[in-house]
């Protein structure tokens, strides 16, 4: 890695660092958010004398195909309010998420003998690329920022006779998500018109929400992991997470849950990497909040 491609490198310099040998993935996420929270967990265990209210631990899996939360009963967890320890950045505190759906497009073609093929074929696979040439091009992720959303093609699968595209949509604005949901509709029904309806069907299924709304009528939530992040030296980087989080569907179902920062970085591809130094700081907020929370 160099700093040139990832800057953010730069602010880890004098920390130690776990990485691959660069052929694999780390899995910092979430694998650092578990030790963050494990470790807080024996440290407060050992040492009875640290005052602490009712704590409640929970671990979701499958967050990454939306179903992370699918069986959580917040009733039974037992709690008011909660944090989710999936971030990255130290500092970061995040109480704002992208609004999420997916959209997969199945496209039927008509294959015949490439000799022959004038005014008969349709190729599945430019059908494809046809669809992918309507959306915006500067709404993708690689040219997005900050609140900005996208449209990211995830995969895409064909032959002449059958192609399969599919999409994650986001945004942090509600209007302009359900804007570009209507897009994809639009982009969808106009190449249905060129081809005919039976060449290509669209399921686009919402995922998750902004949990913004949820989070703010609770300002003690943020107050206390600012506070925390203040006594462990911690410089707060207040943002919207550019993603999703368990702690938004957690949010909704009447668990105000913001997200905070693990030291994990690069996310999801060969260049993740985490810094042990941050863990510990990440663990440190955590065992504030404890104490906090107890006041």
């Amino acid at each position: 890695m160099r700093v040139a491609d990832f800057p953010e490198l730069a602010f880890f310099k004098g920390h130690t660092l776990i990485h691959t040998d660069g052929t694999t993935l780390l899995g910092a996420d979430d694998k650092a958010g578990v030790a963050e929270i494990m470790t807080a967990a024996e440290y407060l265990l050992a040492h009875p004398e640290v005052k602490h209210g009712k704590i409640r631990i929970g671990f979701t899996p499958d967050e990454e195909v939306g179903r992370g939360v699918d069986f959580f009963d917040v009733k039974a967890f037992g709690a008011d309010f909660a944090y989710t320890v999936d971030g990255g950045m130290e500092g970061e505190l995040e109480y704002e998420n992208f609004n999420a759906a997916s959209a997969k497009i199945e496209i039927q073609g008509r294959n015949v003998h490439p000799g022959y093929a004038k005014n008969k074929m349709i190729n599945a696979i430019d059908v494809a690329c046809e669809l992918q040439g309507l959306l915006p091009a500067a709404e993708r992720p690689q040219f997005t920022e900050g609140y900005e959303g996208f449209y990211h093609c995830v995969g895409l699968n064909g032959t002449v006779e059958n192609a399969s595209i599919s999409y994650i949509i986001r945004d942090h604005d509600a209007e302009k998500f359900e804007q570009k949901k209507v897009f994809m509709w639009a982009a969808v029904d106009l190449l249905k018109k060129k081809y005919g309806d039976e060449v290509l069907t669209l399921t686009l299924k919402d995922q998750y929400f902004n949990m913004r709304k949820m989070v703010e009528p609770h300002p003690q939530v943020i107050d206390k992991a600012l506070k925390a992040m203040e006594m462990a030296g911690v410089k707060p980087l207040v943002r919207p997470i550019r993603g999703g989080t368990d702690g938004a569907r957690l949010s909704f179902m009447g668990l105000p849950c913001p997200n905070l920062f693990t030291g994990g970085m690069n996310f999801h591809g060969k260049f993740e990497y985490c810094s042990l130094t941050t863990m510990r700081k990440a663990q440190q907020v955590i065992l504030n909040l404890a104490a906090l929370w107890a006041k």
